[in-house]
Protein backbone atom coordinates (compact mmCIF):
# COMPACT_ATOMS: atom_id res chain seq x y z
CA UNK A 1 0.00 0.00 0.00
CA UNK A 2 1.19 3.47 -0.68
CA UNK A 3 0.63 5.52 1.40
CA UNK A 4 -0.61 9.68 -0.30
CA UNK A 5 1.54 12.54 -0.26
CA UNK A 6 -1.52 14.42 0.26
CA UNK A 7 -3.09 15.76 3.64
CA UNK A 8 -5.89 14.71 5.21
CA UNK A 9 -9.17 15.52 3.49
CA UNK A 10 -10.42 18.92 4.53
CA UNK A 11 -7.04 20.08 5.75
CA UNK A 12 -3.90 21.78 4.14
CA UNK A 13 -0.19 21.84 3.94
CA UNK A 14 1.16 25.32 4.47
CA UNK A 15 4.73 25.67 2.38
CA UNK A 16 6.46 28.74 3.33
CA UNK A 17 4.85 30.70 0.45
CA UNK A 18 1.43 29.96 2.07
CA UNK A 19 3.24 30.44 5.54
CA UNK A 20 4.40 33.83 4.63
CA UNK A 21 0.54 34.42 3.73
CA UNK A 22 -0.89 33.28 6.63
CA UNK A 23 1.42 35.86 8.50
CA UNK A 24 0.77 38.59 7.10
CA UNK A 25 -2.95 37.78 7.97
CA UNK A 26 -2.43 36.85 11.27
CA UNK A 27 0.11 39.70 11.92
CA UNK A 28 -2.69 42.36 11.56
CA UNK A 29 -4.83 40.69 14.05
CA UNK A 30 -2.37 40.94 16.25
CA UNK A 31 -1.62 44.74 15.29
CA UNK A 32 -5.48 45.63 15.85
CA UNK A 33 -5.82 43.40 18.88
CA UNK A 34 -3.16 45.50 20.33
CA UNK A 35 -4.92 48.65 19.34
CA UNK A 36 -7.98 47.71 21.07
CA UNK A 37 -6.27 46.56 24.35
CA UNK A 38 -7.38 43.08 23.72
CA UNK A 39 -4.91 40.26 25.46
CA UNK A 40 -4.15 36.97 23.95
CA UNK A 41 -5.50 33.81 25.74
CA UNK A 42 -5.89 30.00 24.07
CA UNK A 43 -7.06 26.70 25.24
CA UNK A 44 -6.13 22.87 25.00
CA UNK A 45 -6.61 21.65 21.14
CA UNK A 46 -9.18 18.61 22.95
CA UNK A 47 -11.79 19.18 25.57
CA UNK A 48 -14.69 16.78 26.78
CA UNK A 49 -17.86 16.55 24.54
CA UNK A 50 -19.88 17.54 27.57
CA UNK A 51 -18.86 21.24 27.49
CA UNK A 52 -19.97 20.93 23.50
CA UNK A 53 -23.00 19.07 24.24
CA UNK A 54 -23.75 22.29 26.77
CA UNK A 55 -23.46 25.41 25.02
CA UNK A 56 -22.95 24.39 21.06
CA UNK A 57 -25.66 23.90 17.93
CA UNK A 58 -26.99 20.26 17.47
CA UNK A 59 -25.51 20.09 13.80
CA UNK A 60 -22.21 20.76 15.55
CA UNK A 61 -22.89 18.06 17.86
CA UNK A 62 -24.47 15.29 15.87
CA UNK A 63 -22.05 15.37 12.89
CA UNK A 64 -19.01 17.98 12.48
CA UNK A 65 -17.11 16.98 15.80
CA UNK A 66 -13.99 14.79 16.05
CA UNK A 67 -14.76 12.72 19.24
CA UNK A 68 -13.55 9.46 20.68
CA UNK A 69 -12.76 8.23 23.82
CA UNK A 70 -9.63 8.53 25.16
CA UNK A 71 -7.10 5.94 26.69
CA UNK A 72 -8.88 7.12 30.76
CA UNK A 73 -12.38 6.11 29.28
CA UNK A 74 -12.99 9.79 28.59
CA UNK A 75 -15.06 11.21 26.20
CA UNK A 76 -13.21 13.84 24.42
CA UNK A 77 -13.38 15.90 21.40
CA UNK A 78 -10.79 18.47 19.22
CA UNK A 79 -12.22 21.65 19.21
CA UNK A 80 -14.53 22.82 16.92
CA UNK A 81 -15.40 26.12 18.16
CA UNK A 82 -13.58 28.55 20.97
CA UNK A 83 -16.81 30.08 22.31
CA UNK A 84 -17.35 26.93 24.69
CA UNK A 85 -13.85 27.02 25.88
CA UNK A 86 -13.21 31.15 26.21
CA UNK A 87 -16.72 30.29 28.99
CA UNK A 88 -14.59 27.43 30.57
CA UNK A 89 -11.76 29.76 31.10
CA UNK A 90 -13.91 32.74 31.74
CA UNK A 91 -15.59 31.08 34.52
CA UNK A 92 -12.74 30.66 36.95
CA UNK A 93 -11.26 34.04 36.25
CA UNK A 94 -13.88 36.49 36.15
CA UNK A 95 -14.65 37.20 39.84
CA UNK A 96 -11.50 38.65 40.60
CA UNK A 97 -11.05 40.04 36.57
CA UNK A 98 -11.26 43.80 36.57
CA UNK A 99 -13.78 44.24 33.86
CA UNK A 100 -14.33 44.55 31.28
CA UNK A 101 -11.52 42.46 30.28
CA UNK A 102 -10.90 41.70 26.50
CA UNK A 103 -9.62 38.36 25.44
CA UNK A 104 -8.60 37.20 21.77
CA UNK A 105 -6.96 34.14 20.24
CA UNK A 106 -6.04 32.55 17.03
CA UNK A 107 -6.29 29.34 16.93
CA UNK A 108 -6.73 25.68 15.12
CA UNK A 109 -10.02 23.71 14.95
CA UNK A 110 -11.33 20.81 13.43
CA UNK A 111 -15.18 19.90 12.09
CA UNK A 112 -16.03 17.32 9.88
CA UNK A 113 -17.86 18.54 7.28
CA UNK A 114 -17.81 18.69 3.05
CA UNK A 115 -14.82 20.35 2.07
CA UNK A 116 -15.68 23.37 -0.51
CA UNK A 117 -15.42 26.95 -1.20
CA UNK A 118 -14.75 28.78 2.11
CA UNK A 119 -15.15 25.88 4.46
CA UNK A 120 -12.44 23.17 5.33
CA UNK A 121 -12.51 20.92 8.04
CA UNK A 122 -9.12 21.84 9.21
CA UNK A 123 -9.28 25.98 9.93
CA UNK A 124 -7.87 28.49 12.07
CA UNK A 125 -10.02 31.17 13.71
CA UNK A 126 -9.80 34.35 14.95
CA UNK A 127 -11.92 35.03 18.03
CA UNK A 128 -12.31 38.32 19.95
CA UNK A 129 -14.30 38.46 23.31
CA UNK A 130 -15.00 41.39 25.97
CA UNK A 131 -16.78 40.79 28.97
CA UNK A 132 -18.47 42.40 31.59
CA UNK A 133 -19.10 45.53 29.65
CA UNK A 134 -22.28 46.93 28.87
CA UNK A 135 -23.76 44.83 25.78
CA UNK A 136 -24.75 48.35 23.53
CA UNK A 137 -21.14 49.52 24.09
CA UNK A 138 -19.37 46.27 23.97
CA UNK A 139 -21.19 45.84 20.99
CA UNK A 140 -20.06 48.61 19.16
CA UNK A 141 -16.62 48.26 20.35
CA UNK A 142 -16.97 44.58 18.61
CA UNK A 143 -17.76 45.65 15.64
CA UNK A 144 -15.49 48.84 15.45
CA UNK A 145 -12.51 46.15 15.95
CA UNK A 146 -13.63 44.52 13.39
CA UNK A 147 -14.14 46.92 10.50
CA UNK A 148 -10.65 48.45 11.88
CA UNK A 149 -9.11 45.00 10.72
CA UNK A 150 -10.65 44.99 7.58
CA UNK A 151 -9.68 48.35 6.50
CA UNK A 152 -6.06 47.64 8.16
CA UNK A 153 -6.29 45.01 5.04
CA UNK A 154 -7.30 47.77 2.71
CA UNK A 155 -11.12 46.65 2.28
CA UNK A 156 -13.65 49.69 1.75
CA UNK A 157 -17.12 49.91 2.20
CA UNK A 158 -17.66 48.68 -1.25
CA UNK A 159 -15.92 45.45 -0.37
CA UNK A 160 -17.80 44.17 2.86
CA UNK A 161 -21.15 45.20 5.07
CA UNK A 162 -21.79 44.13 8.61
CA UNK A 163 -25.92 42.82 8.43
CA UNK A 164 -26.78 43.41 12.14
CA UNK A 165 -29.91 42.13 14.49
CA UNK A 166 -31.07 42.21 17.93
CA UNK A 167 -32.27 38.86 19.41
CA UNK A 168 -34.38 40.48 21.49
CA UNK A 169 -36.45 41.88 19.16
CA UNK A 170 -36.81 38.81 17.35
CA UNK A 171 -37.89 37.40 21.10
CA UNK A 172 -40.47 40.54 21.15
CA UNK A 173 -42.06 39.54 17.73
CA UNK A 174 -42.34 35.80 18.58
CA UNK A 175 -43.52 36.74 22.06
CA UNK A 176 -45.40 40.26 21.59
CA UNK A 177 -47.00 39.46 18.22
CA UNK A 178 -46.80 36.23 16.99
CA UNK A 179 -47.45 34.63 20.65
CA UNK A 180 -45.70 31.44 20.07
CA UNK A 181 -44.48 29.08 22.68
CA UNK A 182 -41.14 28.38 22.65
CA UNK A 183 -40.86 25.42 21.36
CA UNK A 184 -42.21 27.27 18.09
CA UNK A 185 -39.69 30.05 18.48
CA UNK A 186 -37.31 27.42 18.41
CA UNK A 187 -37.88 26.43 14.86
CA UNK A 188 -38.87 29.97 13.86
CA UNK A 189 -35.56 30.68 14.55
CA UNK A 190 -34.13 27.75 12.31
CA UNK A 191 -36.57 28.91 9.15
CA UNK A 192 -35.18 32.62 10.04
CA UNK A 193 -31.98 31.54 9.97
CA UNK A 194 -32.57 29.40 6.63
CA UNK A 195 -34.51 32.48 5.08
CA UNK A 196 -32.51 33.41 2.35
CA UNK A 197 -30.85 29.88 1.54
CA UNK A 198 -34.51 28.37 0.11
CA UNK A 199 -36.32 29.37 -2.30
CA UNK A 200 -39.25 31.16 -1.69
CA UNK A 201 -41.83 28.62 -2.43
CA UNK A 202 -39.71 26.45 0.73
CA UNK A 203 -39.46 29.14 2.85
CA UNK A 204 -43.78 29.45 2.79
CA UNK A 205 -43.73 26.05 2.99
CA UNK A 206 -41.72 25.86 6.46
CA UNK A 207 -43.52 28.79 7.56
CA UNK A 208 -47.21 27.63 7.13
CA UNK A 209 -45.72 24.41 8.96
CA UNK A 210 -45.44 26.60 12.09
CA UNK A 211 -47.84 29.74 12.13
CA UNK A 212 -51.21 30.63 11.47
CA UNK A 213 -51.94 32.51 8.21
CA UNK A 214 -52.80 35.71 10.24
CA UNK A 215 -49.18 34.89 12.21
CA UNK A 216 -47.59 34.38 8.71
CA UNK A 217 -48.62 38.30 7.47
CA UNK A 218 -47.19 39.98 10.53
CA UNK A 219 -43.95 37.25 10.19
CA UNK A 220 -43.77 38.19 6.39
CA UNK A 221 -43.81 42.02 7.62
CA UNK A 222 -40.81 41.12 9.92
CA UNK A 223 -39.10 39.78 7.27
CA UNK A 224 -39.23 42.21 4.66
CA UNK A 225 -37.56 45.25 6.73
CA UNK A 226 -35.15 46.70 5.63
CA UNK A 227 -33.40 49.53 7.46
CA UNK A 228 -32.85 50.41 11.44
CA UNK A 229 -35.53 53.13 10.47
CA UNK A 230 -38.00 50.21 9.17
CA UNK A 231 -37.93 48.65 12.21
CA UNK A 232 -38.33 51.36 14.23
CA UNK A 233 -41.59 51.90 12.55
CA UNK A 234 -42.43 48.07 12.50
CA UNK A 235 -42.44 47.71 16.36
CA UNK A 236 -44.11 50.80 17.04
CA UNK A 237 -47.38 50.00 14.41
CA UNK A 238 -47.21 46.66 16.10
CA UNK A 239 -46.91 47.74 19.51
CA UNK A 240 -43.73 46.25 20.99
CA UNK A 241 -42.17 49.35 22.10
CA UNK A 242 -39.87 47.29 24.50
CA UNK A 243 -38.13 45.84 21.39
CA UNK A 244 -37.80 48.94 19.91
CA UNK A 245 -35.82 50.89 23.12
CA UNK A 246 -33.22 47.70 23.13
CA UNK A 247 -31.46 48.91 20.04
CA UNK A 248 -31.87 52.54 20.21
CA UNK A 249 -28.76 53.68 22.12
CA UNK A 250 -27.00 50.61 20.20
CA UNK A 251 -28.29 52.76 16.46
CA UNK A 252 -27.19 56.06 18.26
CA UNK A 253 -23.87 54.86 19.03
CA UNK A 254 -23.73 53.51 14.86
CA UNK A 255 -24.76 56.75 13.48
CA UNK A 256 -22.60 59.10 15.11
CA UNK A 257 -19.35 56.99 14.10
CA UNK A 258 -16.85 56.72 11.37
CA UNK A 259 -18.16 52.63 10.87
CA UNK A 260 -21.63 53.84 10.03
CA UNK A 261 -21.35 53.57 6.54
CA UNK A 262 -20.29 49.56 6.67
CA UNK A 263 -23.30 48.81 9.19
CA UNK A 264 -27.17 47.59 8.07
CA UNK A 265 -30.05 45.75 9.35
CA UNK A 266 -31.15 42.51 8.40
CA UNK A 267 -33.97 40.76 10.05
CA UNK A 268 -32.55 37.65 9.14
CA UNK A 269 -30.08 37.48 10.51
CA UNK A 270 -29.82 35.65 14.13
CA UNK A 271 -27.10 33.19 14.40
CA UNK A 272 -27.54 29.73 14.66
CA UNK A 273 -26.18 28.87 18.11
CA UNK A 274 -28.60 29.46 20.93
CA UNK A 275 -26.14 30.86 23.46
CA UNK A 276 -26.69 34.17 21.33
CA UNK A 277 -29.18 36.48 23.40
CA UNK A 278 -28.78 40.33 22.22
CA UNK A 279 -27.65 41.63 19.22
CA UNK A 280 -26.14 39.58 16.30
CA UNK A 281 -24.05 40.25 13.37
CA UNK A 282 -22.53 38.68 10.22
CA UNK A 283 -20.39 40.07 8.23
CA UNK A 284 -20.70 39.57 4.23
CA UNK A 285 -18.49 39.76 1.14
CA UNK A 286 -20.09 42.12 -1.48
CA UNK A 287 -17.94 40.33 -4.35
CA UNK A 288 -20.11 38.55 -6.93
CA UNK A 289 -17.51 35.90 -6.74
CA UNK A 290 -17.89 35.44 -3.16
CA UNK A 291 -21.30 37.05 -1.84
CA UNK A 292 -20.85 35.37 1.57
CA UNK A 293 -20.60 35.39 5.24
CA UNK A 294 -17.28 36.02 6.73
CA UNK A 295 -17.47 36.47 10.06
CA UNK A 296 -19.83 36.42 12.71
CA UNK A 297 -21.04 36.92 16.26
CA UNK A 298 -22.65 38.88 18.76
CA UNK A 299 -23.72 39.51 22.25
CA UNK A 300 -24.22 36.84 24.90
CA UNK A 301 -25.26 36.46 28.68
CA UNK A 302 -25.54 33.31 30.08
CA UNK A 303 -22.94 31.29 29.23
CA UNK A 304 -21.17 30.68 32.43
CA UNK A 305 -24.82 28.81 33.69
CA UNK A 306 -23.26 25.20 33.13
CA UNK A 307 -20.52 26.19 35.52
CA UNK A 308 -22.93 27.10 37.98
CA UNK A 309 -21.47 31.17 37.48
CA UNK A 310 -22.73 34.17 36.46
CA UNK A 311 -24.24 36.04 34.95
CA UNK A 312 -21.56 37.43 33.05
CA UNK A 313 -22.41 39.69 29.68
CA UNK A 314 -20.40 38.89 26.98
CA UNK A 315 -19.95 40.14 23.36
CA UNK A 316 -17.66 38.46 20.56
CA UNK A 317 -17.13 37.59 16.97
CA UNK A 318 -15.01 34.24 15.16
CA UNK A 319 -13.42 35.09 11.55
CA UNK A 320 -11.50 32.01 10.15
CA UNK A 321 -8.53 32.23 7.94
CA UNK A 322 -10.60 30.89 5.03
CA UNK A 323 -13.02 32.65 4.36
CA UNK A 324 -10.78 35.88 5.26
CA UNK A 325 -8.23 34.58 2.82
CA UNK A 326 -10.89 34.36 -0.07
CA UNK A 327 -12.08 37.88 0.53
CA UNK A 328 -8.41 39.25 0.40
CA UNK A 329 -8.20 37.23 -2.59
CA UNK A 330 -11.18 37.83 -4.62
CA UNK A 331 -10.34 41.56 -3.69
CA UNK A 332 -6.65 42.07 -4.79
CA UNK A 333 -6.09 42.64 -1.09
CA UNK A 334 -3.27 40.03 -0.50
CA UNK A 335 0.24 41.35 -1.24
CA UNK A 336 2.66 40.01 -3.23
CA UNK A 337 4.80 38.21 -0.93
CA UNK A 338 8.47 37.47 -2.25
CA UNK A 339 10.15 34.11 -2.38
CA UNK A 340 12.44 34.76 0.38
CA UNK A 341 12.71 36.60 3.52
CA UNK A 342 16.61 37.22 3.03
CA UNK A 343 18.22 40.94 2.29
CA UNK A 344 21.61 39.69 1.68
CA UNK A 345 22.86 36.65 0.05
CA UNK A 346 26.43 35.85 1.02
CA UNK A 347 28.74 34.14 -1.31
CA UNK A 348 32.67 32.76 -1.42
CA UNK A 349 34.35 31.27 -4.32
CA UNK A 350 37.01 29.61 -2.65
CA UNK A 351 37.24 27.10 0.63
CA UNK A 352 39.87 29.59 2.36
CA UNK A 353 37.18 32.45 2.37
CA UNK A 354 35.07 30.04 4.48
CA UNK A 355 35.66 31.43 7.81
CA UNK A 356 35.41 34.80 6.90
CA UNK A 357 31.96 34.09 5.54
CA UNK A 358 30.87 32.49 8.35
CA UNK A 359 32.06 35.56 10.60
CA UNK A 360 30.69 38.17 8.35
CA UNK A 361 27.30 36.65 8.56
CA UNK A 362 27.00 36.34 12.35
CA UNK A 363 28.24 40.38 12.47
CA UNK A 364 25.59 41.55 9.87
CA UNK A 365 22.66 39.22 12.08
CA UNK A 366 23.93 40.77 15.37
CA UNK A 367 22.88 43.94 13.44
CA UNK A 368 19.53 42.51 12.39
CA UNK A 369 20.42 42.02 8.99
CA UNK A 370 18.26 38.89 7.59
CA UNK A 371 21.08 37.26 5.99
CA UNK A 372 21.31 34.03 3.98
CA UNK A 373 24.71 32.18 4.06
CA UNK A 374 25.51 29.93 0.89
CA UNK A 375 27.03 27.16 2.56
CA UNK A 376 29.46 26.28 0.04
CA UNK A 377 31.77 27.52 -2.76
CA UNK A 378 29.88 28.75 -5.66
CA UNK A 379 31.04 29.64 -8.67
CA UNK A 380 31.13 33.11 -9.79
CA UNK A 381 28.50 32.81 -12.84
CA UNK A 382 25.99 31.16 -10.35
CA UNK A 383 25.57 33.87 -7.84
CA UNK A 384 23.53 36.17 -10.22
CA UNK A 385 20.98 33.04 -10.95
CA UNK A 386 20.57 31.62 -7.48
CA UNK A 387 20.00 35.28 -5.91
CA UNK A 388 17.29 36.02 -8.59
CA UNK A 389 15.23 32.68 -7.74
CA UNK A 390 15.62 33.28 -4.77
CA UNK A 391 14.58 37.37 -4.89
CA UNK A 392 17.12 38.34 -2.66
CA UNK A 393 17.92 42.18 -3.50
CA UNK A 394 21.75 42.04 -2.05
CA UNK A 395 24.39 39.83 -2.54
CA UNK A 396 27.81 39.74 -0.66
CA UNK A 397 30.64 38.19 -2.35
CA UNK A 398 33.94 37.13 -1.11
CA UNK A 399 37.04 36.14 -2.83
CA UNK A 400 40.50 35.44 -2.26
CA UNK A 401 41.53 39.15 -3.84
CA UNK A 402 38.89 40.72 -1.60
CA UNK A 403 40.20 38.52 1.55
CA UNK A 404 43.37 39.63 0.88
CA UNK A 405 42.56 43.04 0.56
CA UNK A 406 40.17 43.16 4.09
CA UNK A 407 37.59 43.83 1.55
CA UNK A 408 33.73 42.49 0.04
CA UNK A 409 31.48 43.37 -2.81
CA UNK A 410 27.95 44.11 -1.81
CA UNK A 411 25.56 44.02 -5.21
CA UNK A 412 22.28 45.47 -5.54
CA UNK A 413 20.08 42.65 -8.07
CA UNK A 414 18.02 45.29 -8.82
CA UNK A 415 20.29 48.60 -9.72
CA UNK A 416 23.08 46.10 -10.73
CA UNK A 417 25.43 48.48 -9.08
CA UNK A 418 28.10 47.21 -6.46
CA UNK A 419 30.33 48.39 -3.79
CA UNK A 420 33.11 47.52 -2.17
CA UNK A 421 33.36 47.89 1.33
CA UNK A 422 36.06 46.90 3.93
CA UNK A 423 34.89 43.80 5.79
CA UNK A 424 34.91 44.94 9.16
CA UNK A 425 32.51 48.17 8.40
CA UNK A 426 29.51 46.81 9.33
CA UNK A 427 27.94 49.92 9.37
CA UNK A 428 28.53 50.89 5.97
CA UNK A 429 27.30 47.50 4.78
CA UNK A 430 24.30 47.80 6.86
CA UNK A 431 23.66 51.32 4.95
CA UNK A 432 24.27 50.35 1.59
CA UNK A 433 21.92 47.37 2.11
CA UNK A 434 19.00 49.37 4.12
CA UNK A 435 19.76 53.06 2.58
CA UNK A 436 20.29 53.70 5.78
CA UNK A 437 20.66 57.32 6.47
Amino acid sequence: MTITKKPYKGCRDFFPELMKERSFMFDKMHEVSELFSYEPYDGPLLEEVELYLAKSGEELIGEQIYDFIDKGKRHVSIRPEMTPTVARMAAQVYRETPKPFRWYSISNFMRYEKPQRGRLREFTQLNVDIFGADEHLASFEILDYFCTLLKSYGATKDMFEVQVNDRVIVDCVFKDLLKIDKEKSLKLYKVIDKSKKVAPDALDKMISEILSDKQIVDFKDYLGLKSFDDLAKFVALKNIDAANSSLIKFVDIINESSIKEFINYDPTVVRGLDYYTGIVFECFDKHKDNRRAIAGGGAYANLLQIFNEGPLEGVGFGMGDVTLRDFLDVHNLLPKISKSQSEVLITYFDQDCEEEAFKLAQQLRANKLKVELNLGVIKFNKVTKLAINKEIPFVIQIGSREKEQGLIQVRNMETKDSQNIKATDIKEIQKYIRGDK
